[in-house]
């Protein structure tokens, strides 16, 4: 009976050991938070249209001023990446912060505008009508419905996927990327673990809005702050 006893601690301390192992073995999984920022008020915002061909309008007088505002606002939040698409408005929009953090801006094909195919150049006011019919569809899970003239979900999302990948194999832990607001919105939406999808018609992002995520391609990506949001409870 003693042997027994001895042998089935001996049983037991070494599946301990195995499972202990297995525990320190598995790789540990870096999260980062990433800051998305909407451009500063462009020419094209002031005119009312829509405007994504690249580079695209720059910032207004009006913009510019945002753009400083922002950077004040930003400075101590200690960016260790900034990052811009390449559309003109998010790289001036960028660049008194990425002046005051003394950082370069990255440019990234992937954060740019979804283009707007047939819609380029018209009202902002038919957008709802337009241009975000597709966008709205994405959100619902038809990721094959294209804009006219442009993409689908699908190109949409592996494009800006991309950009967010090199964001995070950069080594970054607190980046700040400039982008667009359909683009941030949509994109944030359709890959948060905790999306509100009414937020893109409810709370559509002002120029200089802000969103917050937190996580990894790996492991996924939480909502965290839409432009000061917080409650994305139903």
């Amino acid at each position: 009976m003693p042997n027994r006893t001895l042998g089935g601690k001996v049983v037991a301390a070494l599946a301990a050991i195995i499972v202990l192992g297995a525990c320190s073995s598995a790789p540990h999984v870096r999260t980062i938070t990433v800051t998305f920022v909407r451009h500063a008020q462009s020419e094209s915002n002031a005119a009312g249209l829509i405007n994504t061909d690249v580079p695209g309008s720059g910032l207004t007088e009006e913009g510019w001023t945002q753009a400083r505002q922002l950077a004040r606002q930003l400075a101590r939040e200690k960016y260790d990446g900034v990052y811009a698409s390449t559309m003109l408005r998010t790289q001036q929009t960028a660049a008194p912060l990425a002046k005051e953090l003394g950082k370069q801006v990255e440019v990234l094909p992937g954060l740019r505008e979804v283009d707007a195919g047939w819609y380029e150049n018209t009202p902002t006011s038919m957008a709802e009508l337009t241009y975000l019919l597709a966008p709205k569809d994405w959100l619902n899970g038809d990721r094959k419905d294209a804009i006219p003239g442009s993409i689908n979900g699908d190109e949409f999302n592996n494009e800006f996927t991309a950009a967010v990948q090199k964001i995070y194999d950069s080594g970054n832990t607190k980046p700040i990327a400039f982008s667009s607001g359909v683009s941030i919105m949509y994109w944030t939406l359709m890959n948060v673990k905790n999306p509100k999808n009414n937020l893109a018609t409810t709370h559509p992002l002002p120029n200089t809005g802000k969103v917050v995520i937190t996580g990894s391609p790996t492991v996924g990506w939480t909502l965290v702050d839409w432009d000061g949001i917080r409650d994305f409870g139903y």
